[in-house]
């Protein structure tokens, strides 16, 4: 989906039903701004998408991991995190490890370079919450900011 927000201009002609949602407002809205982050992660020149930040957001807030246990609090195959793992380990930002008690277990750690890329990452971030929400108050953008993460919270979201 393109960004819909550079083209069309605010209105107060919303068609009633499916658009007055919470979840298709929030998925297209999620569509917008997935958008952007892609494209504020393409200007790092890493080959960066949403899901290796999720992968590393996601081990960067527990203990190592197992590629097996961060499929599962992903949500995602565990073929997509080998295949996520495989380019942020060249990238340097990830490191696996045998388990010594389990050989057949793969443990996967955050390195220094994938803390710094998590920091990049979330000033990208905050500068795409700060263009996004620019015409909302203080209190607004507070009390969204609650709501969002009581929402998130509820699903297991990091």
């Amino acid at each position: 989906m393109s960004d819909v927000n550079s083209e069309c201009r605010p209105t107060t002609d919303r068609m009633p039903g499916l658009t007055a949602t919470l979840v298709f407002t929030l998925g297209t809205l999620g569509t917008v701004a997935t958008d952007r982050f892609t494209r504020a992660l393409d200007a790092f020149d890493l080959g960066l998408k949403p899901k290796h930040v999720a992968l590393l957001v996601t081990l960067g807030a527990g203990a190592a991991a197992s590629q097996q246990e961060l499929a599962g609090r992903m949500g995602v195959a565990p073929s997509l995190v080998v295949s996520l793992t495989d380019h942020l380990e060249q990238l340097g930002a990830v490191q696996r490890v045998r388990d010594p008690q389990d050989r057949r277990r793969q443990v996967l750690t955050l390195t220094t370079v994938g803390r710094r890329l998590v920091e990049r990452c979330e000033a990208a971030g905050r500068a795409l919450d700060d263009e996004l929400a620019a015409p909302l108050t203080p209190d607004q953008r507070a009390a969204l900011a609650q709501a969002l993460r009581l929402l998130a919270d509820q699903v297991g979201l990091p």
